[in-house]
């Protein structure tokens, strides 16, 4: 699945958070769905992502965790997430 929207993938001790900084766009939630709502909602207010389907990867950035435990999990947190901002669904999709 070939998707167009990036984002950065982190977890700050208590929050997922996810950002492009390109497009500016930083949003957080407690769980995975409470991030895909807030990035559905920051979405919502864009002219180039609103009422429409939107494929977004989330790629987690593994500079945040220890060295040593890199080895493990060098793809464990990525995720492929189809959100319809009509719907107001997110359909997640293995990485």
């Amino acid at each position: 699945m070939a998707c167009e929207l990036e984002m950065v993938l982190t977890h700050d001790g208590r929050d997922w958070v996810s950002r492009n900084d390109e497009l500016g766009i930083r949003v957080k939630g407690e769980t995975l769905g409470a991030l895909d709502s807030a990035l559905m909602a920051a979405l919502a207010t864009r002219s180039d992502y609103a009422d429409r389907k939107v494929c977004v990867v989330m790629r987690f950035d593994n500079a945040s965790i220890p060295t040593w435990i890199r080895q493990y999990a060098s793809h464990y947190f990525n995720r492929l997430v189809e959100l319809d901002l009509r719907a107001g669904t997110a359909t997640e999709h293995v990485a």
